[in-house]
């Protein structure tokens, strides 16, 4: 594996991506892969907090380092051994790496902000760690940004849709996202040092401030003046419907420009429009997604035919498509 940093990301709650997590553990560990755990968010509870269903558990095989806040460091069922105690706090504590000293179970509480998981990345590089996995969070996609992590794998299944038709349109929109065409490198590296507003560029790359601080700012008054110094815009935050609506009005052919997927919160429906209008949209930060996995099973225990699903949808991505729970009878 060649990547430095992977993060798993689940397009809905019980989609199976605490079992894609646990997984791959268990295929690197086999590989004597120095592999590093973090979250995004909280992992690894015995159940969900919002639906009280129960959880797959976060099983760390014996010498993997694993990093996770004060609190839930108390709450391991292993025996560890700290490498680190970092010097910022979160809201559960500071940030312990440790390596475990058997198989075991933990909570993973990791970095709060796109800045401390980076930084976090590239300590834990420099001290041998050849991959760091970031467990994801739905409310928190931002931190599975290509910007912060190398790869991703995208956890769907039945628990966003049991219609196998809507499941597959669902998820390849996303891939679609992920997989946007980027901008040339050197536009790309200043457009990546602006935070804020809605931005011009011309033919010769020059970058202008359109006034505009945000997406929801935009309206039929001001949408003359997003062409003035070109047909590429730059939208800094999130876009929204109401944004590639009023792009799409324009006569003139627009390259929009996002700063990577994670910004796009526009309906599938409303992108695909902005698209067949003939304009475009590029980001900055392209997306490599290793693979898709697939649970088969409803939260209601409804189950879709596995090999049906995986074969519809690897039809239409065109990248490997695993149902993690099969793989994991195979393999036990």
């Amino acid at each position: 594996m060649q990547c430095r940093s992977i993060s798993i990301f689940g397009m809905e709650k019980n989609t199976g991506k605490t079992e894609t997590l646990n997984y791959i553990i268990r295929r690197l560990n086999a590989y004597q892969h120095r592999v590093a755990l973090t979250s995004i968010g909280i992992d690894g509870e015995k159940s969900d907090q919002v639906t009280q269903t129960p959880k797959p558990e976060i099983v760390v095989p014996e010498g993997m380092l694993f990093v996770t806040s004060e609190q839930h460091y108390l709450q391991k069922q292993l025996l560890a051994k700290i490498t680190d105690v970092s010097e910022s706090r979160t809201a559960l504590g500071r940030l312990i790496t440790a390596q475990s000293l058997e198989a075991g179970k933990v909570l993973l509480s990791g970095p709060s902000t796109t800045g401390g998981l980076k930084r976090m990345i590239t300590s834990l590089a420099a001290n041998g760690v050849q991959t760091t996995i970031v467990d994801g969070a739905l409310s928190r996609k931002a931190l599975a940004s290509p910007a912060v992590t190398d790869a991703m794998i995208l956890a769907t299944g039945a628990a966003l849709s049991i219609n196998i038709p809507q499941l597959v349109r669902k998820t390849a929109a996303v891939y679609r996202l992920i997989s946007l065409p980027t901008m040339e490198e050197a536009i790309a590296e200043k457009l990546d040092l602006i935070e804020q507003g809605i931005w011009g560029i011309d033919e010769t790359g020059g970058i202008h401030d359109l006034g505009i601080r945000s997406a929801l700012m935009l309206n039929a008054s001001n949408r003359s003046h997003l062409t003035r110094h070109g047909n590429r815009i730059y939208v800094s935050g999130a876009v929204s419907d109401n944004l590639l609506e009023q792009l799409r009005l324009s006569e003139e052919k627009i390259c929009l420009i996002i700063r990577d997927f994670t910004r796009m919160f526009a309906l599938p429906e409303t992108v695909d429009r902005f698209l067949q209008s003939k304009h475009e949209i590029r980001s900055l930060y392209g997306g490599k997604l290793l693979a898709v996995t697939a649970n088969p099973v409803a939260p209601s225990g409804y189950k879709l035919k596995s090999d049906v699903l995986r074969e519809e949808m690897q039809k239409t991505l065109g990248i490997p498509v695993y149902d993690v729970r099969e793989l994991k009878e195979y393999e036990s």
